[in-house]
């Protein structure tokens, strides 16, 4: 199947569309401009035979000599007039008592005449015999069928009725119109198709050319170049919205390009340290240590940590993995939110006792702080953030975790009062890996996950997870589940 391209075929389309239109338009033009012609023609025979029948009115009809009455000679170039009276050879049998009774006309048999009695019953004639103007358009047979226009006149006697008629007759183009009209008619025609035509490439032009500039760049964004932008000038709504769309599209596919690019770098980075340290102290235990009862509990300690680092990473990617799956298999039952808070932080109690950091735990008792939820993954909410806000807090300071009931929803937040975060880094704080400061350790800064994994774990859990911090004074992270 041949393809060709859209500016050809919007130019094709608009062509056929436009020789449809053009052929309509020039056969309709073309019968109201023949129309105008024979009533123009109309009204000028008519206007001649009653200016004829005018001039004649009142006085003697001249006599000519008997002659048939030809139809072929009506064909012929020019204006054809005829005098009908009782004493012309074309005079009809008139069934009016103030004219002749009987007409004279020729025996000879000539195949281009007409007989008396038809040439009687025309309506034209018989309407001038009546006192009233009239014209009329026949074809004869005898000249190829040609047309031929009549007026008919009455000629008015001294007592005031039809004593004659004057009888014109004109021949009227074969084509409908005149030769030069139809030229004119024709160039007219010609150049509004090339104007048209002109225009309609123009505008195919207009409407192809940006969509060109997104196919092009749609196939170097399908060969991996991400950084292209189309421009969005244009006044057509549809290709400003098409393209505007496109630029947004290539911007988050390079975000998600910089996000995964930045994913595995900090994954391969945040692997290497412990399987590093894990490398270096398996080869200080094979190079001898090992024998070494002393020096060897410290090196299998740091080697077990690590292990265990390692362990707990690969568990949080796990779990972020198949959250974005949505592959989470959730144990969903109606938990006490404010039970689960308390129970959590008895259990992270021991952590605060070294730096002297009170860890409160405030509960609207006389709310119903009842919502469905996974026991398991609510828990490891709560310890990810009341862990976080414990790494951040002063030593001395207090660490704040606060439920209620807010609406239909049940609120849980957890306040420290850290350095905070600034406001550019706060959109952020829920990204795999982020860390407000990179220079801060593994081992105390975490490796960026906890927060990731917190947002993940609500959402999938129904709820809404949110931050508030002002720098220099702390920062709350709150989420809530819907208790129905």
């Amino acid at each position: 199947m041949m393809r060709l391209p859209i500016h050809l075929h919007l130019s094709l389309g608009y062509l056929a569309v436009l020789l449809i239109g053009m052929s309509l338009a020039a056969t309709l033009s073309w019968l109201a401009v023949e129309q105008l012609y024979l009533d123009t023609q109309r009204e000028n025979l008519l206007a001649q035979a009653n200016l004829t029948a005018a001039a004649l009115s009142g006085s003697p009809l001249p006599i000519n000599e008997p002659e048939p009455y030809s139809q072929t000679l009506n064909t012929m170039p020019g204006i054809h007039t005829h005098i009908l009276d009782e004493q012309d050879a074309v005079i009809v049998d008139l069934p009016l008592p103030s004219l002749a009774s009987q007409v004279r006309v020729p025996r000879a048999e000539i195949t281009s005449t007409i007989s008396s009695e038809e040439l009687m019953y025309r309506s034209e004639i018989r309407q001038a015999l009546q006192g009233q103007s009239a014209t009329a358009i026949r074809h004869v047979p005898a000249a190829g069928n040609s047309r031929v226009l009549y007026a008919a006149a009455p000629i008015f006697g001294v007592d005031g009725n039809p004593a004659g008629i004057v009888y014109l007759a004109m021949p009227l183009p074969s084509a409908g119109l005149p030769p030069d009209t139809i030229l004119q008619f024709a160039g007219a025609v010609l150049i509004a198709a090339l104007l048209a035509g002109a225009a309609g490439m123009l505008l195919a032009r207009r409407i192809s050319r940006p969509l060109e500039e997104l196919a092009q760049a749609a196939r170097l964004v399908a060969a991996g170049n991400l950084d292209q932008q189309v421009s969005t000038q244009n006044s057509i709504a549809e290709l400003h919205s098409l393209s505007r769309d496109f630029n947004t599209m290539t911007a988050g596919l390079r975000q998600s390009d910089q996000a995964k690019n930045a994913f595995i770098a900090d994954v391969t980075h945040e692997l290497r340290t412990p399987l590093t340290v894990i490398k270096g102290t398996i080869e200080t235990l094979e190079d001898g240590a090992l024998d070494d009862l002393a020096g060897r509990g410290p090196l299998l300690t740091s080697m077990h940590q690590e292990t265990n680092r390692l362990i707990r990473m690969v568990n949080d990617l796990l779990v972020l993995t198949r959250a974005d799956a949505g592959a989470l298999h959730l144990r969903v039952e109606l938990l006490d939110v404010g039970e689960v808070a308390r129970s959590r932080c008895e259990r992270l109690a021991p952590l605060t006792a070294r730096r002297h950091i009170d860890l409160r735990v405030i509960v609207e008792d006389t709310a119903d702080l009842r919502a469905p939820g996974d026991p398991d993954r609510l828990a490891q909410v709560i310890d990810n953030l009341v862990d976080n806000a414990i790494r951040h807090a002063p030593d001395g300071s207090e660490v704040t975790v606060s439920v209620a009931r807010e609406h239909s929803d049940v609120r849980c937040a957890v306040s420290d009062h850290g350095p905070g975060i600034p406001a550019q880094h706060l959109p952020l704080i829920f990204e795999r890996f982020y860390r407000v400061d990179a220079s801060r350790g593994r081992h105390t800064g975490g490796a960026g996950l906890g927060l990731a994994i917190v947002r993940a774990l609500v959402l999938a859990q129904g709820g809404q997870v949110s931050a508030h911090s002002i720098e220099g004074e702390g920062t709350t992270i709150t989420f809530r589940l819907p208790s129905n």
